[in-house]
């Protein structure tokens, strides 16, 4: 398994399989490439289903333990379900998807060799789901989730980003994942610095801050320094106190009635970079070590094995804490760019 400088082993990757996709949300960032999709239909520069297993192959002679499958929106991908089925045994497989193409396809997937699914929900209203997604496919995720619960991909992970279009209704979300077995939350902050629209911006914090309160428990999860908060349904039979911070929780996760719900806050967090173990793939064909930077990305050639493996060492090898290293406090407090990094890039 290779190690950056900064002594962090790249365990996975997240590999973009398309740009498309039949949303257009309103906070989509592209894998940090920005809005850059174009027509619905299968476009040249895709990684082939040879280029995708042969790159997931030579990962596995690295060692890197997991595989993500992302977009856009993945299922337009007919060649899903053989390209999971011809990844390697060692690694483990997930998805996030907006739930669309599930029904009808969960069980194949499943068969072809996938664990894990993230589906986008921002929100259980339909009207404002539409308004986020720009689509009328509010009830056709509700059949995806429900399909993949189903097909025995248990717990799924709903992903909602969270921004002024819809904090409101994290309430109302905490309370499903918690009334619904087999259903858990992920609460992603808002990326102004990617989306270019800053006043959409809400507070994290103070959603921590009532997550605490509400929960039943809580647990620190080393990757990302990230924490767990557990709630509880009315129907829960739990005597934890809410500021409770939990070493174990497995009765607390074994209880059907309590929810577990976990944000996502790397904006401006060392931490959460300095604990970083992911190299990106995009759709075309490039490595990325940093989801906010594309100055770093290496080309993958012509995708054979050796161009592969070269260009896979250089990325690990460049890969930079965003906040903590590319970026630094100033003496005011703002983060700014470490002109001593980019001497440094600059001569070498």
């Amino acid at each position: 398994m290779l190690t950056d400088d900064f002594g962090r082993e790249v365990r996975g990757v997240r590999v973009s399989l398309t740009d498309r996709c039949n949303f257009d949300c309103v906070y989509c960032h592209n894998e940090g490439l920005g809005d850059t999709r174009g027509p619905m239909d299968p476009q040249d520069d895709e990684m082939s289903t040879d280029d995708v297993v042969r790159f997931l192959e030579v990962a596995a002679e690295f060692d890197v333990e997991a595989v993500k499958f992302t977009g856009g929106e993945p299922m337009l991908r007919q060649d899903l379900e053989e390209i999971i089925a011809r990844t390697p045994d060692s690694m483990e497989i997930s998805m996030t998807t907006n739930g669309t193409f599930l029904p009808g396809r969960a069980g194949d997937l499943v068969d072809a060799g996938l664990e894990r699914v993230n589906v986008s929900q921002d929100a259980l209203d339909r009207e404002q789901f539409a308004a986020v997604t720009q689509s009328g496919a509010y009830d056709r995720v509700l059949e995806g989730v429900d399909a993949a619960l189903e097909a025995g991909l248990d717990p799924v992970k709903l992903n909602m980003v969270v921004f002024q279009h819809t904090a409101g209704y994290v309430p109302e979300m905490v309370d499903h994942v918690a009334e619904n077995e087999g259903l858990q939350l992920q609460l992603i902050q808002y990326m102004p610095e990617l989306t270019g629209k800053p006043e959409w911006n809400v507070e994290i914090e103070r959603v921590h801050e009532w997550l605490a309160e509400q929960a039943v428990g809580v647990e620190h999860r080393e990757m990302h320094d990230r924490r767990r908060y557990w709630i509880a349904s009315d129907d829960a039979d739990i005597a934890l106190e809410g500021d409770e911070e939990c070493d174990g929780v497995d009765a607390i996760a074994d209880d059907p009635n309590v929810g577990m719900v976990e944000i996502v806050d790397p904006v401006e967090n060392p931490t959460f970079c300095a604990n970083c173990h992911r190299v990106r793939v995009t759709h075309d064909g490039y490595l990325k070590g940093c989801l906010n930077r594309n100055d770093d990305l290496k080309p993958m050639g012509e995708m054979t094995r050796p161009e592969i493996r070269e260009a896979y060492r250089e990325v690990v090898a460049d890969r930079v804490p965003f906040y903590g290293e590319y970026m630094v406090r100033s003496d005011d407090g703002e983060w700014e760019l470490n002109e001593k990094y980019l001497e440094t890039q600059a001569e070498a």
